[in-house]
């Protein structure tokens, strides 16, 4: 064996694993939460430039990165829970024959780059960015997991939920009374969707002793909460865009919320079983989705028209 060849298998090793690796991420987790800085940036774009648009690209890249980190860190704090969940364990990374080490130095060089794209705009993205990823440890950490306390764990989505999108709104804006009154929107639905995530992972919850609101308080009090919060979002968008807040076209969430709550009843209807809730998940990602689109559309097209 020549010097270079430990060297050559080394590296050949390494290059197979970057594949593994990167499937332990949930992609479509993640990219269902790219839309929320983005939305953010798009808002306090103060006019369509160049400059603009690499930045808002890059708050756009480092917040993928973020979201990757705190499911991925996720994953490694819980993955004696999800083993033990018939519903999560052919889907972990250990599945994928990934170590826990790997996972968790997969986990520090996402926070790592998304920190690094961070401070590339700004010191106050950087702050929230550093924020987000204190909250995702207060949540998952072993000997903190808040994910296991009721009511905190909802506390902490609050404020994650505001912070994602002061997160793209503070690249290019102060953050001000309008930023804070639509990152309450955010807020809201973040804090909804936790409870409905709860409710559906009820059974594995309670096998695992993790004490979510929906194991404390009973699965279907955690969905009413879910929905009772999403009703709320809903009231909110409808009011900051009747006031100017947000273009005024998102007067359509009046239109959009009876599909969200036909969709609820139809879940509630089935028993709240695990189908019917990732069902549920699926139709009201769908709906703020559109939402999404058409913000960033009326907004970008204003602002080109000026």
């Amino acid at each position: 064996m020549t010097p270079l060849e430990p060297a050559v298998a080394i590296r050949s090793r390494s290059i197979r694993s970057w594949p593994r690796l990167l499937s332990s991420i949930r992609f479509d987790e993640v990219c269902a939460l790219q839309g929320t800085p983005l939305i953010g940036a798009t808002l306090s774009l103060g006019a369509l430039t160049m400059n603009n648009m690499l930045e808002t690209a890059v708050v756009v890249a480092g917040n993928l990165c973020l979201v990757a980190h705190v499911f991925v860190f996720n994953d490694w704090s819980g993955i004696d829970g999800d083993l033990n969940d018939p519903k999560r364990a052919a889907r972990t990374f250990a599945a994928k024959g990934l170590s826990r080490s790997e996972v968790g130095y997969l986990a520090l060089s996402l926070l790592g780059l998304s920190l690094l794209l961070f401070a590339m705009v700004g010191a106050t993205p950087f702050f929230i960015g550093l924020s987000i990823a204190g909250l995702s440890a207060l949540y998952s950490a072993p000997g903190l997991h808040l994910k296991g306390t009721p009511l905190f764990s909802s506390a902490l989505h609050l404020s994650g939920g505001a912070l994602h999108f002061l997160l793209g709104y503070a690249a290019f804006s102060a953050i001000d009374a309008r930023g804070l009154l639509v990152s309450c929107f955010f807020a809201l639905v973040f804090t909804a969707g936790h409870f409905t995530h709860e409710a559906r992972d009820h059974e594995g919850d309670t096998f695992n002793d993790i004490r979510t609101n929906a194991v404390a308080f009973g699965k279907r009090q955690s969905f009413v909460a879910g929905l009772v919060l999403f009703t709320a979002a809903y009231v909110l968008l409808v009011g900051l865009a009747i006031f100017g807040v947000v273009p005024r076209v998102l007067m359509l969430a009046a239109v959009l919320y009876p599909l969200h709550l036909a969709a609820s009843v139809r879940a509630l209807r089935a028993g709240l079983t695990f189908e019917s809730l990732v069902s549920l998940q699926r139709r009201y990602r769908a709906l703020y989705a559109i939402i999404g689109i058409v913000t960033v559309v009326a907004t970008l097209t204003s602002l080109s028209a000026s």
